[in-house]
């Protein structure tokens, strides 16, 4: 395969995956902000959503004032945002047209299809609430039905497994950021763990990744952080939990790697951080820090991208 297909199949894969994640991301950060100010405290969760997404310092650049419509136009719309949802449906559409013929017809009618409403029925944005919940919906749509088809209709080959890598590698950057957001900055110093606004960001966060009735199938107790924390860090049974990501990508790295007939520093690196997150107890993170430990995690996440770009992608 050239490196350029492989290229803009693994981007095409993970614009789909970050407008998902950025749509999951307002539903949440709505769904609290609904709740009454005695529940939700002083914080300003369009401040968090900003953070989780990794766009705050883009966000002041154009904006005075993390506010419910600055921050949804932001995330959702601005063409000045390199990844808005708008702006990751139109590069997923580029990075697919660039690649018709290795993919099914499936995957190529679910983007160009997402792209063409996204132009002609969302070209002014949204105008009130229930426009809003529509869009928000048709982009986890489209990335549920993207990830169908990729799924149920591609050859186990290569044009496959480094779809997959995208897929799998933006998850897992995703889950870490919305953790690392939770821990480190979103509750407040004055609220004790296991208060009434520890209850209700939790269970945003568990919505924004799909785990919050996951979460009560394995352990049957009320919201707990540690439990939580290994939940979305270290159980392999949740697909968007970190463990469960890099057990794919190291999968996908190696059916690669059988392909070409040759391993590399992207396997190498990818079986490490497997390997580290095999390892860990979750009382062994808390001893060192929760933020300590995503943050490393993040930073060996980009690493790997780095790491396969030049492998594979140039």
């Amino acid at each position: 395969m050239l490196s350029r297909t492989a290229e803009n199949l693994y981007w095409l894969a993970r614009y789909v995956e970050r407008a998902e994640y950025l749509a999951r991301t307002i539903d949440a950060t709505l769904r609290v902000t609904a709740l009454p100010a005695a529940y939700i405290g002083k914080t300003n969760e369009w401040d968090s959503a900003l953070l989780t997404a990794g766009a705050a310092a883009s966000f002041y650049e154009h904006y005075q004032e993390a506010n419910e419509h600055n921050v949804i136009e932001y995330l959702s719309f601005s063409p000045t945002n390199p990844s808005s949802i708008r702006n990751c449906i139109e590069a997923a559409r580029l990075n697919a047209r660039s690649v018709r013929t290795a993919l099914t017809s499936e995957m190529w009618d679910t983007i160009n299809g997402a792209w063409i409403e996204l132009q002609e029925v969302w070209s002014k944005g949204t105008l009130s609430r229930d426009d809003l919940a529509k869009f928000l919906r048709f982009v986890q749509e489209t990335s549920l039905r993207f990830d169908g088809s990729a799924y149920r209709t591609m050859l186990r080959n290569d044009a496959y497994w480094f779809s997959r890598m995208g897929v799998h590698l933006e998850r897992a950057d995703n889950t870490a950021r919305i953790l690392d957001v939770k821990y480190h900055v979103l509750l407040p110093e004055e609220e004790h763990v296991g208060g009434p606004l520890d209850f209700y960001q939790w269970s945003s966060i568990l919505r924004s990744v799909s785990a919050l009735t996951a979460y009560h199938w394995v352990y049957r107790e009320t919201l707990k952080p540690w439990l939580i924390a290994d939940l979305l860090i270290l159980n392999d049974a949740l697909p968007r939990s970190l463990a469960s990501c890099y057990g794919n990508l190291v999968r996908n790295l190696d059916q690669i790697g059988v392909a070409y007939g040759r391993q590399g520093p992207a396997q190498r690196h990818a079986r490490g951080i497997r390997n580290r997150l095999e390892h860990s107890n979750m009382n062994d993170i808390f001893q060192h820090g929760v933020h300590e430990f995503i943050q490393e995690f993040i930073a060996d996440n980009f690493r790997l991208g780095e790491i396969i770009t030049k492998q594979y992608l140039i």
